[in-house]
Order: C-alpha cells, then sequence, then structure tokens
C-alpha cells in the first residue's frame, strides 16, 4: 500500500506534458502533378521554392480546393455540376496533387514524434525534410495512417511534409446507375461519389487528404486505442440510486526506445486509481488489459427520449518505474449495456438497454457533405435536429465512410444511438442484375478486389470509434453481406477480439432484422404514401429503409436553383431540367387536394403540407402497433449531404422543412393521435413510467375556428405501450360535410398542463382541402424577446375575431439581407392558432454578435411579416 501511495502521489505531482497533439490543419500547398515534375524529395526540403502553388484545404479534396481557389464553379448550384471535369474522362492525373506543409517541430531525449493521417483518399506517398516516410504507398480511404518521424525531423525544429495524393485506381463511369458502372467499388473508397439515385457524381471522387492530420509527441512510450466496455446488468431506469456497473478497459502500448522499459497503465475513475504492472521489450507493442473496476451508483447513458445521457472522462497514462509520465490518452464514455433479442410475435429484431426495451425511431444517415467539408459545428447541427425530431437511432449507410469520431461525439452528447454499415452495397456489390454497371453479378460479389485490406481497414475503424456508447450496432453492408473471407473473419474473429459487445447484422435489410414476409427486397416503399397506410398496411416490422419526399420551403430552393428554373412542377409532367438533375421526387396528385400550384413559391407551401402529413403519419403508424406489428423503423433518409430534393428533413444548408415538424410531432415521447382509419383517439406511450391521471381532450372545430364539439375522458397509460380511447367519427361526419374541419387533440395531466397536442387538418368528403383554399387572410400578433445568449422566445397571438391562422412558419433572419440564420432550432415550427389562440417557441441559434435580427413569419393565410426583437 505505501509503494502505491508514493505512486499516486508521483503522478498527481507530474506535469503532464509529455504528450502534445496538435493539428496540421492550416498553411498547407497544393499543386497539380501535370504542373509540378519535381520529386518528393526535392518538394519536402523547405530550402524548394513553391511559386505558384495554390492554398490547399486540409482537411479537404481536391475539389473543396478547387471550388475555395475559384477555379470550378460550385458544384451544388443549379446544373455547375456539369461544367466541371469528371476523372473518369480526364484521366488520374488530373485530380492527382501534391500536399506541402510546413510546422516546427524537435524532439530532445527520449521523446518520440509522431504523424497521424486520419483519412487519405486513395492513395499517398509521404515525404519529410527530404526523405520518404511510407517506404510502401499507402492505399485506401477507410485507414488510418501513423509513422514515428522522430528520426527524420530537421534538427533546426523546420521541417516540411510534403503527400502526393491520387485518386482511386478505379474511378468509375459516372453513367447514371447506383455509383455509376459500379467498378469504383473494386478499390477501398465511397461508391456514392460516382452517383446514385439521389446525387449528381462528385467529380474528384473525393481525392484528398480528407481527414484530419496530426503531429504528435510523446516519451517513449505511445499508447494507442484505448477500449473500455462497460457491463450494466439487470432491468434499470433512468431514475433512483442504480447497482454497480462493471468498467472493463485495456489499451495498446508501444515502446518506441532501445531499451526495456518498465512501469504502470493506470487511470483513476471516482476518486479510485486502477493500474495493472507493465514491462516491454525495446520495440515491443503489446495490449495490456487492467484490472475490471466495478463503478457504484453509475450514471447510466440512456438513448434520447428515455433518459438522460451524461458521459465519463478518464485518461490512460503510463509511468515509469522512475515516477516518469511517457504519456497519456483520455477516452470518453458513457455506461450502459446495450442487447437484443427476437420477437416472436413482429417476428423482428427487438433492442434494449440497460435492460429495457427501446421501440426504435431511427432515420437513415448518407454522410454530412458529399465534399467531405466536415465540421464539428455541422455534425453537432445534424444530430441535434434528429434529437429534435425524437428519433433515438442515426443508421449509417454502407456506401459512405465509418462515421467520423466528431460525429459519435455528438451522438453521444444528444442520446443517439448509431447503427453502422460497412462499406457495401447491393447496387455496386452485384444483389442485382443491373445493365448500367461494367462487370457480372459474380464479379461484383467479390469487390472490394484486396480483401486483405478491408479486414485491416474493419479492425482499425473498429478501434477508432468503439468507446463511443452511441455505437449500438454493426452491419456487414447496405441489402447485402460482404464476401464470405470478409464477412466471417469480421463476425468471428474481429469484432469479437476488438469489440464483443455489440449485434453483428449481416446486412441492412436481413430476416436476422426483420423478418421479411413480404417478399421483394426487404426494404421501402419510397414513394409518397397515402398517410391511412402507415396504420392499415402491415410492413417490414422492423424496416431499414422506409420514405421518401423532402422538398424544402422556397427560400430552401433559391439557394440552389436559379430563378430562371423556378417552374413549379405539374402533375405528370417533366419537371424543370435543374429540378430533375437535383433528382426531384414528382409530388403529383398529393399536391392537387390542395389546389394547383400557381408558382415555386406556392408549390413549396403546398409541398410543406404534404411533408408534414406525410412523415407525422408514418412515425404515428408505426408507433401504434409497437411491440404487436413492429420494433422499430428507421427513415429513409434524414438528411441529405448535397442540394437534393428527397429524402431530407433539412436541406444541405441545415434548414428545417415540414417533414421535420411532423415527424418530430408523430415521434413524440408521449404522444396523442388520431387513427385515420376509424378515428380513434389513441395515446403512445414510448416512456418506461405508467402515466396516470391524465385528461383525453378532442376538440372538433369548424373552418372558421369554432368550436363544434368536445369529447373528453380520463385514463392512464401503461409504459412502452400504446393505447385506444375513444372514436370522433360521429362529430367528423358532420363537421366535414361541405368543406372540411379540424380536430385539436390535447393530453392534460391534473394541473391542466399540456403534455401532448396535436392538430389535424381534415378534407371535404371528395378529399379535397376546399375549407383550406378559400379561408380568409390572418393576422397575427407577434413578440419576442432575448432569453439568453443565442437564445430568443417568441410569442404569437390570433385575435379571436379573426380567422383561423392556418399552418405558420417562423424563421429566424438578418435584418439587412433577409437571410435566415442558420442552423435554428425552434421549439416547433408550422403550427396553427385558433381564434383566440396564442403560441409560444424557443429558438437557438449560433450567437449572430451585432448583426441585427428580426422574425419572420407567414403561413397558409398569413402574408409574410418581418417583426423585431425585442
Amino acid at each position: 500500500m505505501k509503494n502505491y501511495l508514493i505512486l499516486f502521489f508521483l503522478l498527481a505531482g507530474v506535469k503532464l506534458t509529455a504528450q502534445q497533439r496538435y493539428e496540421l490543419n492550416s498553411g498547407w500547398a497544393c499543386k497539380a502533378i501535370t504542373e509540378e515534375f519535381r520529386k518528393g524529395e526535392q518538394l519536402s526540403l523547405e530550402s524548394t521554392a513553391l511559386n505558384g502553388w495554390m492554398p490547399a484545404t486540409v482537411p479537404g479534396t481536391v475539389l473543396t480546393t478547387l471550388l475555395n481557389n475559384k477555379k470550378v464553379p460550385d458544384p451544388f448550384y443549379g446544373m455547375n455540376n456539369k461544367l466541371i471535369k469528371d476523372v473518369y474522362d480526364t484521366g488520374n492525373a488530373h485530380y492527382t496533387y501534391w500536399f506541402v506543409k510546413s510546422f516546427e517541430q524537435t524532439a530532445k531525449g527520449d521523446e518520440q514524434v509522431w504523424l497521424k493521417l486520419r483519412g487519405v483518399n486513395y492513395k499517398c506517398d509521404i515525404y519529410l525534410n527530404g526523405k520518404r516516410v511510407n517506404l510502401k504507398t499507402h492505399e485506401g480511404m477507410h485507414l488510418r495512417q501513423q509513422y514515428n518521424i522522430t528520426s527524420l525531423l530537421a534538427p533546426n525544429g523546420k521541417n516540411r511534409l510534403a503527400l502526393l495524393v491520387q485518386p482511386p485506381d478505379f474511378p468509375g463511369a459516372a453513367n447514371g446507375g447506383q455509383g455509376g458502372d459500379g467498378t469504383i467499388a473494386k478499390g477501398l473508397t465511397t461508391p456514392y461519389t460516382a452517383g446514385w439515385d439521389w446525387i449528381q457524381p462528385i467529380r474528384d471522387r473525393n481525392t484528398g487528404i480528407w481527414d484530419k492530420v496530426f503531429v504528435e509527441k510523446t516519451g517513449g512510450l505511445n499508447l494507442e486505442n484505448p477500449h473500455v466496455v462497460t457491463l450494466v446488468p439487470g432491468k434499470r431506469l433512468p431514475s433512483g440510486k442504480q447497482e454497480p456497473a462493471l468498467i472493463r478497459t485495456s489499451c495498446e502500448i508501444e515502446n518506441a526506445l532501445n531499451k526495456t522499459v518498465s512501469g504502470y497503465l493506470q487511470y483513476s475513475l471516482e476518486g479510485k486509481v486502477v493500474k495493472a504492472a507493465v514491462q516491454l521489450k525495446a520495440g515491443e507493442k503489446k495490449l495490456v488489459k487492467l484490472p475490471d473496476f466495478q463503478l457504484q451508483n453509475p450514471r447510466l447513458w440512456w438513448p434520447n427520449g428515455y433518459g438522460e445521457h451524461p458521459l465519463y472522462t478518464i485518461s490512460f497514462t503510463f509511468v515509469d518505474a522512475a515516477g516518469k509520465l511517457a504519456d497519456k490518452e483520455s477516452v470518453q464514455f458513457g455506461v450502459r449495456e446495450i442487447s437484443t433479442r427476437w420477437n416472436e410475435r413482429t417476428r423482428s429484431r427487438e433492442n434494449l438497454v440497460n435492460g429495457q426495451k427501446i421501440f426504435i425511431k431511427g432515420g437513415n444517415w448518407i454522410i454530412s457533405d458529399a465534399m467531405l467539408r466536415f465540421s464539428d459545428e455541422r455534425y453537432d447541427a445534424e444530430v441535434r435536429y434528429h434529437r429534435e425530431m425524437n428519433l433515438n437511432l442515426i443508421r449509417i449507410w454502407g456506401g459512405a465512410i465509418i462515421e467520423r469520431p466528431e460525429f459519435y461525439q455528438a451522438c453521444d452528447k444528444y442520446g443517439m444511438l448509431v447503427f453502422q454499415d460497412f462499406w457495401f452495397s447491393g447496387d455496386c456489390n452485384g444483389k442485382w442484375q443491373d445493365p448500367l454497371k461494367k462487370d457480372d453479378q459474380w464479379t461484383r460479389r467479390q469487390y472490394p478486389d484486396d480483401h486483405g485490406l478491408v479486414l485491416t481497414a474493419a479492425a482499425d475503424q473498429i478501434k477508432m470509434i468503439r468507446n463511443h456508447p452511441s455505437l449500438a450496432f454493426w452491419c456487414g453492408g447496405n441489402e447485402i453481406t460482404p464476401p464470405d473471407d470478409i464477412l466471417y473473419p469480421l463476425k468471428e474473429k474481429i469484432l469479437p477480439e476488438l469489440d464483443g459487445t455489440r449485434y453483428f447484422f449481416d446486412y441492412s435489410n436481413s430476416n436476422d432484422m426483420s423478418y421479411n414476409f413480404l417478399g421483394g427486397n426487404g426494404d421501402g416503399p419510397y414513394t409518397i404514401q397515402d398517410p391511412k397506410s402507415f396504420w392499415s398496411f402491415r410492413t417490414y416490422p422492423y424496416n431499414s429503409e422506409v420514405g421518401s419526399v423532402g422538398v424544402g420551403d422556397y427560400a430552401s430552393l433559391k439557394r440552389f436553383i436559379p430563378e430562371g428554373n423556378m417552374a413549379p412542377p405539374q402533375n405528370g409532367q417533366q419537371p424543370d431540367s435543374v429540378w430533375a438533375y437535383h433528382k426531384y421526387i414528382p409530388y403529383d396528385h398529393h399536391i392537387e387536394p390542395y389546389g394547383k400550384a400557381k408558382d415555386a413559391r406556392d408549390f413549396a407551401m403546398k409541398a410543406q403540407l404534404v411533408n408534414y402529413e406525410q412523415y407525422r403519419a408514418l412515425m404515428e403508424g408505426f408507433s401504434s402497433r409497437m411491440w404487436d406489428w413492429y420494433t422499430g423503423t428507421i427513415i429513409w433518409k434524414t438528411q441529405n449531404p448535397w442540394t437534393a430534393m428527397r429524402g431530407q428533413m433539412y436541406d444541405y444548408y441545415l434548414d428545417p422543412n415540414a417533414c421535420l415538424y411532423g415527424l418530430r410531432k408523430g415521434s413524440a415521447p408521449l404522444h396523442i393521435m388520431m387513427n385515420p382509419l376509424d378515428s380513434m383517439v389513441t395515446i403512445v406511450n414510448n416512456g418506461l413510467g405508467v402515466v396516470r391521471n391524465v385528461m383525453v381532450q378532442a376538440s372538433l372545430y369548424d373552418m372558421e375556428g369554432k368550436l363544434q364539439q368536445q369529447i373528453q375522458a380520463f385514463t392512464e397509460i401503461a409504459a412502452s405501450t400504446s393505447q385506444r380511447t375513444f372514436p370522433v367519427n360521429e362529430g367528423l361526419k358532420k363537421l366535414d360535410a361541405k368543406t372540411g374541419c379540424f380536430v385539436l387533440l390535447k393530453l392534460l395531466d391534473a394541473t391542466q398542463k399540456v403534455l401532448s397536442e396535436n392538430l389535424y387538418w381534415m378534407p371535404a368528403p371528395d378529399g379535397k382541402y376546399t375549407g383550406l383554399q378559400h379561408m380568409k387572410t390572418a393576422k397575427l400578433n407577434v413578440s419576442s424577446r432575448k432569453a439568453g445568449k443565442g437564445q430568443l422566445e417568441v410569442l404569437l397571438n390570433n385575435d379571436a375575431a379573426g380567422p383561423v391562422a392556418f399552418f405558420n412558419r417562423v424563421a429566424l433572419v438578418n435584418t439587412a439581407t433577409g437571410e435566415r440564420i442558420l442552423p435554428a432550432f425552434c421549439s416547433d415550427n408550422y403550427f396553427t392558432i385558433l381564434p383566440g389562440g396564442e403560441k409560444s417557441m424557443s429558438i437557438e441559434f449560433p450567437e449572430q454578435g451585432n448583426t441585427p435580427l428580426s422574425i419572420e413569419v407567414y403561413g397558409w393565410n398569413l402574408k409574410s411579416q418581418l417583426f423585431p426583437i425585442n
């Protein structure tokens, strides 16, 4: 015990300066290989001039750098993408570039310096101070690199790094197929860049130093890939004192010195030190497992809607026998345990967190930005939007990437479970016959060509993200398994050894996930559906992909559609060329009940009504049959990495459309709703506790907003269930005989606080919204005030003598320019205010300094107005 205390106090007194890590994210320059004929040995010398080189964006791609230097137009605007040369047509040399960066760094004594690259696409040769760093060309987009560069550092500390970066060997022909002609999948890269049904081709196929580059200085030892596993036995509740949880840890240690080193690997948690004695021979690298630690009364991590998401941080340190700190590696984790079981009633996989079954309400995610322009702020905003939609899971589609640690950090923060695919997709990897593909199915079935590289990359990426509590499931691929000599090593050896705590699905719509009793592919459909179908048609019990629409409002369309192309699509007619290029899905007869669109602005407004109703009904229908028909559903898709017009709850510029708010409403953890088949008022309780002594209230209003009937009943709702209460069909028969009506549902507690509220607009018997088309113009009184930094409170009132103010949108704008402030997180939007009613809402947004701000309000029968902020 005495020696233990001496070591503890030695550690407490050590200044943790042994490790220094910083990112090389500015001051880069680049030049095309077709314009630069000097070799890497010369270019990596500080004395070599770089005349005529462009400033380079790192992390970033060649195309991003060209765009930032105004060498190409914005490929996301209009049809500009057609003006940019495609790598398949030019040959790889056109997008092969040198990237050069100078930095200052020295090492003395036992200090070691490491160069770490988190992602290069696709090949790279690395030089430092006139010497080759990687003796073999690096290959593979999804693979980290680490090099000990201590011996290559310049004596004066002034160093120059040079990388030659090449595109994928097989960029593929962008011939309009899913992944073009499919050959891009021969390499370990992102096949979506050759084009898909939701995106046009990325011309350089995302060639570049696309992820972060670090320089790290350590002592003689380097800690790598720490691993934290949390085991939470039993069935838990979010509140109250918790039984202990088990913390199991390990870490890799590399001894870079030419001598044996002894010491302790250790960390402290809740005031206690956990340690293991270690001895490493010269040059040795080993995995060290520390003793298990029992964490008393742990703060448990729960998915969104079920509880809080607290995180712990520990620092692994290695201290040698003399008490000298050699290295330190910090890890953030959450305490939770995720498990699955088969639900015999639904015939689908049922997922549990901390012993409690979780009804999955998910969204499919492609990638944050199609040109890989990632940022912590964007990741945080996008994941927060998913939290704002009341979702609890994000699935990462297999045609893109293993998402970055910054994405997972946001998911940890907001309580989003993650379903992570590996890099396979049925479209490129041979699931179907396809005349647009160059190779036959059996050939494509063996993509990528280098299976050993895939397994190496899989092991590396597993280590990169496995500590995140949000990471819930691994999946072999999108709609298809990897080849057998990848699948079985992955599921039987690599994952059990490197993770061992998460369920692995062979592919995204496998029978192991959801029994495919309907035939077909086991997912979809991908078109606009009659809202009633979500309640009446029993689809796949755990659907990995279902959904479609997502056209933004007029402000969104203006960001990427030229004024001359602002033509509203009409039922049965070909859309404008720009709309088609941006993958517009026809709304056709779904718009018509609201009246033929007069122009693009009118079309966009009516599209929002369709959007809202579509996604509210989707989640309401699935939730109404939770644990009976379904164990969950995952929407295709909830975000777009470029300016497409389908499958998005917010646009590329982070501006929400009505999909987001309809989904937010329908996905609420405690939600009152109306079954459109029989007008039965139904309540869904996703929570883990019984909701007692509540009033169910249904109010029916005519189109003028006059109350015609009100029905009330008291009830209680069991945990994790849906419950039918009473029908309102008789009242509807009387009210909708002419032009339609409104149905306002409320769930009230004993203090008459509204726990859930939901308003439906009902059509006339012929299915048309005649009443909406003839509404009088409304006027709202709007006031707002600052509630804190980047926070506003808005109050909207409707005069008692006025008409219904229907389907209103609130936006925060720059008063001088009229441009929206984005992202903006509104507590609600696209809401209706009855005569004499009011609506209070909050807005959170990035602080704007002295920029003058106003509130813009417009609606179905409300003209757009700007209101100053008090």
